[in-house]
């Protein structure tokens, strides 16, 4: 009840400088674009696996993000070409 009140007392940007300071985030996805060149890191993010894991927790990861984001179930075509790169980057520094 208290919570609701503060919500509609506190509008837009002063709301998200609250929940900074009161240590909530609103969401729990990364917030940042496709860096230029591939790295481990951003191959590992976009998997959803740590950056030592084996060959094949990349091939699971990769087949359980691809049967969500394929382009041929209406998935986006610039993602999938993601998805593969990163599956390639991290089997091929294997």
């Amino acid at each position: 009840m208290i919570g609701r009140q503060v919500t509609r007392q506190v509008k837009g940007k002063q709301m998200q400088d609250f929940l900074k300071l009161a240590g909530f985030t609103t969401s729990k996805y990364y917030k940042g674009g496709f860096e230029r060149k591939m790295s481990r890191r951003e191959a590992a993010l976009i998997l959803g696996v740590p950056q030592t894991s084996s060959k094949s927790r990349i091939r699971e990861a990769y087949k359980r993000i691809m049967l969500l984001n394929h382009p041929d179930r209406g998935g986006s075509p610039y993602l999938a070409a993601k998805i593969n790169e990163a599956k390639d980057y991290l089997e091929n520094e294997k």
